[in-house]
């Protein structure tokens, strides 16, 4: 059996994305702004229901800067439950993470601890939407808003959802989304910050392009962080057959909730109400004490079958040798517990109902 991988890239047909290109060997546009970044940054601001979006060269550049164009100082409240990008961005901005614990049903961030680790220091809160689970949002609105702080949602997870039929962008004061190969709605390479100041958007601009303004002025130092025409491109083509594609990925998670509800020793993520959901990822819990394996046992087991799925996250962001010797988890209890335990099982659009029956029987087996 051919490998099985985690996920994989969501393409349109080729014939569809050619003809999307086809016009770029006549103007020989590639960069800079071109009419595909522009249909593209169109197209999203109606299919997420938010004012404004600049789109930048990946996720990561979307949320370094973003704190950056904020020009804060300081401390920045965070989960380590996340992706290395979500801390890198804060410290790469000269400021300080601070981590809380999240909760043990969905892996966010824990509302009611945040204000605990509040100081005089704390200048933002920087939560992220894990797997697709939306944060409390109003929870973090409150917070913010009574202490002053800026709010930045990593939402690199999150693309396509809505909460109480609101565009999960439009959150905060800005919501980060990566459009990642790897991810649910992808352009390749690619990044989006939503926001509603236009001043963040302005700034925001002449950070990812050098601070050029025209061919004779430049007003800020900037760095390169612009989306290529290939990638606006593809990001046009797989908007189109997004909501197919997320049709069929609530099949796979469908079929595999049936399979993997009741088994002893294994739990699911729970579903929240009011939340339009875009099935980013299938991860599981193992209890070792009531399912009789690890879950490296278990990713073993898969490993050995051609199926690889992925510890993720883990280790926590604490634990890695960048940051172990500032940090440690001893007071993130929930997210150390659930980082040793969760693994994320293969989902992808066109994963087929007998492979996920083969993963299911290989977990129900063990």
């Amino acid at each position: 059996m051919d490998k099985i991988l985690v996920t994989r890239s969501s393409m349109p047909p080729l014939e569809e994305y050619i003809g999307e290109i086809r016009s770029m060997w006549d103007t020989h546009w590639l960069t800079n702004m071109g009419e595909k970044h522009k249909e593209f940054q169109r197209n999203l601001i109606e299919y997420m229901n938010v004012p404004n979006v600049e789109l930048l060269t990946n996720g990561h550049m979307a949320l370094e800067l973003t704190l950056q164009a904020m020009n804060l100082q300081g401390e920045v409240i965070t989960t380590p439950f996340t992706f290395a990008s979500t801390t890198h961005t804060i410290v790469r901005n000269g400021l300080i993470p601070v981590f809380c614990d999240i909760n043990p049903d969905d892996y966010t961030i824990d509302v009611n601890q945040i204000e605990s680790l509040i100081t005089e220091k704390t200048c933002a809160i920087m939560p992220v939407h894990v797997y697709g689970n939306i944060c409390d949002v109003e929870a973090i609105e409150d917070i913010a808003k009574r202490h002053n702080l800026k709010v930045i949602y990593d939402a690199a997870h999150a693309f396509g959802e809505t909460y109480k039929g609101i565009g999960v962008g439009n959150f905060g004061d800005a919501s980060c989304f990566s459009f990642h190969a790897t991810k649910v709605f992808n352009s390749i390479e690619g990044g989006a910050v939503t926001f509603k100041n236009e001043e963040l958007g302005r700034v925001l601009y002449d950070l990812k392009n050098f601070g050029i303004h025209n061919t004779e002025e430049v007003a800020a130092v900037g760095t390169n962080a612009k989306m290529n025409e290939f990638c606006a491109a593809m990001g046009i083509c797989n908007l189109r057959h997004l909501d197919e594609e997320i049709g069929k990925r609530e099949k796979i998670d469908t079929l595999y909730r049936s399979r993997l509800d009741k088994v002893n020793g294994i739990r699911l993520n729970k579903v929240k109400n009011n939340i339009k959901r875009n099935f980013s990822y299938f991860p599981i819990l193992l209890d070792e004490n009531e399912y009789g394996k690890t879950r490296n046992d278990l990713f073993k087991a898969l490993e050995d079958r051609n199926i690889i799925a992925r510890k993720y996250f883990y280790p926590l962001i604490t634990d890695f040798g960048c940051y172990k010797e500032q940090y440690n988890s001893v007071n993130i209890p929930n997210a150390k517990y659930i980082s040793e335990r969760v693994l994320t099982l293969p989902m992808y659009a066109d994963l087929s109902e007998e492979v996920v029956n083969m993963i299911c029987d290989i977990i129900c087996n063990q």
